[in-house]
C-alpha cells in the first residue's frame, strides 16, 4: 500500500469534553477514505485537525512521511470543501475558483488557464460569469470543489460536502465525484454520516463513535463483517434479536437457534444482529436452524417486499424479500425462517440498533 496520510493517536478536548480519543488510521495515497459516524462522533474534529484548523492535544499527522502536525494551514497544501460551500457571494464563479491562486500571486495568465481547465472539468463553462446566488446547490458545490482543486492540493478534505443538498442531487453529485476522483486520483478524506455515501465512494471506511474508532475496513468488510454492535446497527439496517447462549449458539424461545456465539460464555445473554435481506424464508422444516414465524404485514416496494415477521416468543424482525422469491405469501401466513447470517454480540455494549423498520425506511 502506498502510504498517503498517517494519523497516530489523535486526541482533542474542548474544555472538559473529550471530542476525540486515540484516533489512528492510514489513508492510502490516491484513494478515498471515509470517516463515517453519527453527529458528535468526532469525525469532523479529526478532519479539522488534519487540515490545521484545530490543534490536537497530542498525536501525530503525517503525509508521505512528512510531519504535518504543527504546520500552519497554508503550508499543508490541503484543499478543503465545506458542507455549506463558503463561496464569496460578490465574486463570479470564475473569480471564486481562482481566488486561492490570486492569493498566491500567480500570474493572470496562469490563473486564467487553470480556471478554464477546472471549469471544463466540473462542467460549468457556461456559468463562468454567474454569481453563487444564480446557481443551484449542486452547481455551487461543484464550484467549491473546483476552488479547492485549483492550487493542486496534495490532499482533498471533504466535510459533509453533500449534506445541504436534497437526495436526488446528492446521488447525482456522488456519481460525478466518483468519476472525477477516478480521473484525478487525488488522495481524499470524506467526512459523512451517510452510510450509503461512504460505502459507494470510499475505498476504505473508518467508522467512528463517541470520539473513537470502532472499525476500519473496506466497504464490504464494514457491511458484511461488523466487529462491534454499533457498526452492525449503524451501517445498514439490522434486526436485533435477544437470546441466550447454549453450546455456542443463541437460543430464543423454545427451539429457535442462531449460530456464531462460540466467543460468549454458556448461559450468557446475547444479541443476534441480522440484516433484512439476510432473513431467509422457505427453509427446511427439519433443519435445526429453521423455525416458524407469522407474517404480520407484507408491503410491496416494487421489485422487493418488506415483511414484518413475529416469532413464537413475540420478537419481531423485518425481512426484505425479492418479489420473484416471495410467491403467494401474505398476511397471516406461517413461514419457515433461517437466520444463519446473523452476527452475534454480547448485550453489554451500550449501543443497540434502532428499530429495524425505521432503518429499513431510511435506507430503502
Amino acid at each position: 500500500m502506498s502510504v498517503g496520510i498517517v494519523i497516530e493517536n489523535l486526541n482533542k478536548t474542548f474544555g472538559t469534553f473529550q471530542a476525540v480519543t486515540d484516533v489512528s488510521f492510514t489513508a492510502e495515497d490516491g484513494k478515498i477514505t471515509a470517516l463515517l459516524g453519527p453527529s458528535g462522533s468526532g469525525k469532523s474534529t479529526v478532519l479539522r485537525m488534519i487540515a490545521g484548523l484545530e490543534r490536537p492535544d497530542y498525536g501525530r499527522i503525517s503525509l508521505a512521511g512528512e510531519e504535518q502536525t504543527n504546520k500552519p494551514v497554508q503550508e499543508r497544501r490541503f484543499g478543503f470543501v465545506f458542507q455549506h460551500y463558503a463561496l464569496f457571494r460578490h465574486m463570479s464563479v470564475r473569480q471564486n475558483i481562482g481566488f486561492g491562486l490570486a492569493v498566491r500571486k500567480e500570474s493572470k495568465e496562469a490563473i486564467r488557464a487553470r480556471v478554464d481547465e477546472l471549469l471544463d472539468l466540473v462542467q460549468l463553462v457556461p456559468f463562468a460569469e454567474r454569481y453563487p446566488d444564480q446557481l443551484s446547490g449542486g452547481q455551487r458545490q461543484r464550484v467549491a470543489l473546483a476552488r479547492a482543486l485549483a492550487p493542486r492540493p496534495r490532499v482533498l478534505l471533504l466535510d459533509e460536502p453533500f449534506g445541504a443538498l436534497d437526495a436526488r442531487v446528492r446521488q447525482e453529485l456522488r456519481r460525478w465525484l466518483d468519476d472525477l476522483h477516478r480521473e484525478l486520483g487525488v488522495t481524499s478524506l470524506l467526512v459523512t454520516h451517510d452510510q450509503e455515501e461512504a460505502l459507494e465512494l470510499a475505498n476504505e471506511v473508518v467508522v467512528m463513535h463517541l470520539g473513537r474508532v470502532e472499525q476500519i475496513g473496506t466497504p464490504s468488510e464494514i457491511y458484511n463483517h461488523p466487529t462491534t454492535p454499533f457498526v452492525a446497527g449503524f451501517v445498514g439496517a439490522a434486526n436485533v434479536i435477544q437470546g441466550h447462549v447454549v453450546n455456542g449458539e443463541v437460543r430464543f424461545g423454545d427451539h429457535q437457534v442462531v449460530r456464531g456465539a462460540e466467543h460468549l460464555d454458556d448461559g450468557a445473554a446475547a444479541q443476534a444482529y441480522v440484516r433484512p435481506h439476510d432473513v431467509r424464508l422457505g427453509a427446511d422444516r427439519e433443519s435445526p436452524l429453521s423455525f416458524p414465524a407469522t407474517v404480520e404485514r407484507v408491503s410491496d416496494l416494487g421489485w422487493t417486499s418488506k415483511l414484518r415477521l413475529r416469532f413464537p416468543d413475540g420478537q419481531v424482525v423485518i425481512a426484505q424479500i425479492p418479489n420473484e422469491e416471495l410467491g403467494e405469501i401474505g398476511d397471516g401466513d406461517v413461514v419457515q425462517v433461517d437466520l444463519r447470517n446473523a452476527k452475534v454480540f454480547s448485550p453489554d455494549a451500550p449501543e443497540i440498533a434502532p428499530d429495524p423498520e425505521d432503518q429499513f425506511a431510511a435506507t430503502g
